[in-house]
């Protein structure tokens, strides 16, 4: 019994280590921020420890009966957590509140898990070899935890199932330890049902996880949703009404009502500022819109794509309805696509300078995100762009995030790059901005190609004035140990 008892010490240990890391992954989900939301969530989570330690020696009778309890509540909690919380993201106004009344709910259930089992054991253990093995097989659990979280559970079953599995494993220790001292227990038949009915439960939610997240995201699209996946990077939903639109982790990607604005906008006057662009990388750009625009320059003699997710990539590749709206440009035998991380694919693997650098991954929304647009990112580009080559880099809203705008821009001077900075108005995002860079002075032709539907030579021209209100301000430089494009980008874009 006691050998079953230091078992459930380790499958607890890893239990709870999941349900905080449960919460601090779906913080920075909702929320942004992934440092500033886990420090928060593990600070909340240890001083919640701290307190039911601390209840725990208020428990003086039917400490077997108080675990077993404690067990089946933090099991319930602990497993309903991520899908209360994700549905109600969208309803209640206190959300953090009650983001962190969870945490701290499960981690004083916790907090009390380990002092009760440890004066469960006393009389089996001296006080050297009790202290030794609890924090041994506790340590052991929370590795696996650790290591499990980003590598499987998170990835392969999400947050909704992991936290509802993990819940059924605290349960079990209830029902395992209910059962192995079942003649110690007057209230047996009673708990015995409260737990298997708690364990359907979970199990019930595990099974239709999908179908409740469906309808907690349905809630957050206007339009139904079509398509949705999570892949080891992120979550990718497809909508469908009066237009198709692709949201990356909750955040608009396009709209095919307008996408070919953005897009034409990116490519075409970088290609105007180039004589004759052969060779064209395109670092993120996974939907294959840019690779479209890029092939209508008959100059291109090939294309190479690095783009993160190879979920992204394949539905680009393969859905009928998304090859018809990139005119199936990732199949084009010009173009390579390569699933890697742009910065280690830069770093490490790249030996090949390029005419022209396409530059178009999400907003730097967080410090992942960040980085791709770090003073040390735009000096492995630069490395990769051959002297007369050009840069093209999407990078935010001028009007929305004036100063996130020109933060960029500030960072690219840093590392020696000339920049033109131009904006284009989408209708679905407003006001866009972009950056042309060089490592030299350069121009922009006004010889168009045709068929363009957004941008004439009028249109052009006007790209790069700016009205005073998203004239350039003064900014720090986006640096690797500050990230302080995040934060700006925050600040401006929390106030809409």
């Amino acid at each position: 019994m006691s050998f079953a008892l230091l078992i459930s010490v380790a499958i607890i240990a890893t239990c709870g280590l999941v349900y905080e890391l449960i919460a601090g992954a779906l913080a920075s989900y909702l929320l942004g921020d992934s440092v500033t939301q886990f420090s928060l969530i593990i600070g909340v989570y240890l001083f919640s420890m701290g307190v039911g330690s601390f209840l725990s020696k208020y428990i003086n009778k039917k400490l077997l009966s108080t675990f077993i309890t404690i067990e089946f509540l933090v099991g319930i909690v602990g497993g309903v957590s991520a899908t209360v919380l994700f549905i109600a993201f969208e309803y209640v106004s206190y959300f953090k509140l009650l983001l962190f009344l969870f945490v701290f709910i499960i981690g004083t259930f916790v907090g009390l898990e380990i002092p009760l089992l440890m004066r469960i054991l006393k009389d089996r253990y001296e006080f050297k070899d009790l202290v030794s093995k609890i924090f041994t097989v506790d340590y052991i659990g929370a590795l696996f935890a650790s290591v499990a979280f980003p590598l499987f559970l998170a990835p392969q079953l999400g947050l909704m199932r992991t936290a509802f599995l993990f819940g059924m494993f605290n349960i079990a220790v209830g029902l395992w330890t209910l059962y192995l001292f079942r003649k110690e227990m007057p209230d047996y038949h009673l708990k015995k049902s409260f737990g298997v009915l708690s364990i359907f439960l979970l199990v019930g939610g595990f099974i239709y996880s999908d179908k409740l997240l469906q309808f907690a995201e349905s809630n957050k699209y206007a339009d139904p949703i079509i398509f949705q996946k999570k892949s080891p990077y992120q979550k990718l939903v497809l909508t469908y009404g009066n237009d198709l639109k692709l949201f990356i982790n909750g955040n608009l990607q396009f709209s095919s009502m307008d996408e070919y604005r953005y897009h034409e906008a990116l490519i075409h006057p970088a290609m105007l500022s180039h004589n004759n662009p052969r060779s064209v990388l395109v670092l993120g750009g996974g939907d294959g819109f840019a690779v479209r625009e890029i092939l209508k320059h008959k100059s291109v003699e090939r294309v190479r794509l690095v783009d993160l997710d190879p979920l992204m990539t394949k539905i680009f590749s393969t859905n009928p309805r998304l090859t018809q709206m990139n005119e199936n440009s990732l199949s084009s035998d010009k173009v390579e696509v390569i699933n890697d991380d742009a910065f280690v694919w830069l770093k490490t693997k790249n030996k090949e300078q390029y005419d022209l650098i396409i530059i178009d991954f999400p907003d730097p929304s967080n410090f992942s995100l960040g980085k791709l647009y770090s003073e040390t990112f735009y000096k492995l580009v630069a490395r990769a762009l051959k002297e007369h080559g050009r840069l093209a880099v999407q990078s935010t809203s001028p009007y929305f995030a004036r100063k996130s705008y020109w933060c960029i821009g500030q960072t690219m001077e840093a590392v020696g790059l000339k920049i033109k900075p131009y904006h284009a108005y989408i209708p679905s995002f407003g006001e866009w901005g972009y950056f042309l860079g060089a490592k030299e002075n350069f121009g922009i032709s006004n010889k168009l190609i045709k068929g363009l539907k957004f941008i004439n030579t009028d249109v052009l021209s006007n790209m790069f004035i700016f009205p005073p209100d998203m004239s350039r301000v003064k900014t720090e430089v986006n640096k690797l140990n500050n990230q302080i494009l995040v934060r700006y980008f925050e600040d401006e874009w929390s106030q809409y």
